[in-house]
């Protein structure tokens, strides 16, 4: 039996008006990565903020290699040999790869940083995570991936015991992921324990040995993974079974609504044209950096277009302003949705009725009861969890938020809805239900494009797709030529 290196018992944690722990356990041993599963507000993150030091928990115990600790900050977490890498990159931009990992505690001589010294030492650990870049080179001039590989050798500076990892691919390229796995391999067999937090069950079935589960602030169980199936960490989270999934039924298409013709935007996007239908899912997918969002950000005049037409409904809508072609019938879900979607500060109601202010505000007087109604409408429409319609959207989880975005755009009654990345950041539950709003709302007429880096909702959700590759459309498939080796053949060509 290995070590146990944390062992995490009762832990409980409330905030004004939520209980977001009640008695929550976990354990983790040496040399292993545990998966850390459960839906958005199951309180995952609030038990590994309690382990890192940023929350004090209400009562429970801690235990690391045995012996019982407070945690009582950020820097107490890390003499103890924790480090968190959050999802959102904590590096500073513009300082070099060797100041960011040893920020705060520069290495000195005569009194003075030694940058010599300071980059000699961390080459040594971005050789163990296996990262091939000068020390030198200032962090913003990395890719995303290559950041979080400098977050991790940082931690590797800190002798750290165990890594906590949450949602750490979510930016990454198919080939980044590669090597975030390989050296998480690496770290587990100097005995360095690994807690893995994800949505992508794929990924947790690749990379972990046992996955904790949580529901509502409690925990649910532990199990081996090799031993489990999807369908049983699927019912342990959601406290159901979801017969149905990727919910779709197919019908067939109308009328054009949307057409693009020979789309340019600089070297993001090269000669692309594209159609979609009413009552039509069509899918864009592509690696990281294909071009697919740039694409239809263009096709809505948020980026600067060298060339091309854009006609809804058979008017040309090439030379309109964006909100004019909202006007047209169009809405963008966009694919951050803390950055370009949401106020977070403000309440559910306020993002919700945001886009759609001429309902129900006049020259005179504003009709508080069509808001409500408008608002409330999209609550229960989109099964959005929350106490009232005058919660700040910061307070609701990942899945919820997104439900609000969509309930936002879906207020404003469009005919062609874009969707980028719709399920990135979700958990499984929420990925069903915005599924099934998808398969109602394209039931109903509406035409729907997504854009998705996940190609198992691509293959089960649409009827058509499009493959990017360098800021072109590379190939086009129905339904029934979705094959994976077809898909990836497109999605990594260099020419057409």
């Amino acid at each position: 039996m290995p070590k146990t290196l944390v062992e995490m018992t009762n832990i409980s944690k409330s905030f004004p008006g939520v209980k977001a722990l009640d008695n929550a356990q976990l354990t983790l041993y040496e040399g292993e990565v545990l998966g850390l599963l459960g839906e958005n507000g199951a309180g995952k993150s609030t038990l590994m903020n309690v382990l890192g030091g940023i929350y004090k928990p209400d009562t429970g115990s801690i235990k690391i290699d045995g012996q019982e600790v407070t945690i009582g900050s950020v820097v107490e977490a890390q003499k103890l040999g924790v480090a968190f890498i959050h999802q959102e990159i904590a590096l500073v931009p513009y300082l070099s790869v060797a100041e960011n990992i040893f920020l705060g505690r520069e290495l000195k001589s005569a009194g003075m940083v030694d940058k010599r010294r300071m980059y000699r030492e961390a080459k040594q650990w971005l050789d163990m995570v296996g990262l091939d870049v000068n020390p030198a080179t200032m962090v913003c001039r990395l890719s995303i991936g290559r950041q979080q590989m400098v977050e991790i050798a940082k931690a590797c500076s800190l002798n750290m015991k165990l890594m906590i990892m949450d949602e750490p691919t979510s930016s990454l390229s198919e080939n980044e992921v590669e090597s975030l796995f390989h050296m998480m391999n690496s770290l587990k067999e100097r005995g360095i324990g690994i807690i893995y937090i994800s949505h992508k069950l794929s990924e947790i079935f690749t990379i972990t040995d046992r996955v904790c589960v949580m529901r509502d602030g409690s925990y649910v169980g532990t199990i081996i993974t090799k031993e489990s199936e999807e369908s049983d960490l699927v019912s342990m989270m959601v406290g159901r079974t979801l017969d149905n999934y990727y919910a779709r039924t197919f019908n067939k298409p109308g009328e054009v609504v949307l057409e693009a013709k020979n789309i340019n935007s600089g070297k993001r996007v090269v000669d692309c044209s594209f159609s979609v239908r009413r009552g039509e899912i069509l899918g864009f997918y592509g690696l990281v950096g294909a071009g697919r969002s740039e694409l239809l950000k263009a096709v809505m005049n948020l980026y600067p277009r060298d060339g091309g037409t854009v006609t809804i409904k058979g008017q040309d809508v090439s030379k309109l302003p964006t909100r004019k072609i909202q006007e047209m019938g169009i809405a963008l879900v966009p694919e951050n949705r803390k950055l370009e979607g949401l106020i977070l500060k403000n309440t559910i109601s306020f993002n919700i009725s945001i886009s759609v202010l001429k309902k129900f505000i006049g020259k005179l007087r504003v009709n508080y009861k069509k808001e409500k109604e408008i608002v409330d409408n999209g609550i229960q429409s989109l099964a959005v969890k929350t106490p009232s319609r005058t919660q700040a959207v910061r307070n609701l989880s990942g899945g919820n938020q997104q439900k609000v975005v969509l309930a936002k755009w879906l207020a404003s009654e469009p005919e062609i809805l874009v969707l980028d990345e719709p399920t990135r950041g979700v958990d499984v539950g929420a990925k069903a239900e915005i599924y099934k709003i998808m398969n109602e709302l394209a039931a109903r007429g509406m035409a729907i494009i997504m854009i998705s880096s996940e190609m198992p909702e691509i293959v089960n959700m649409c009827d058509r797709m499009l493959i990017m590759s360098g800021g072109r459309i590379r190939g086009e498939l129905d339904k029934s030529e979705f094959e994976q080796t077809k898909i990836l053949h497109y999605a990594i060509a260099e020419e057409i």
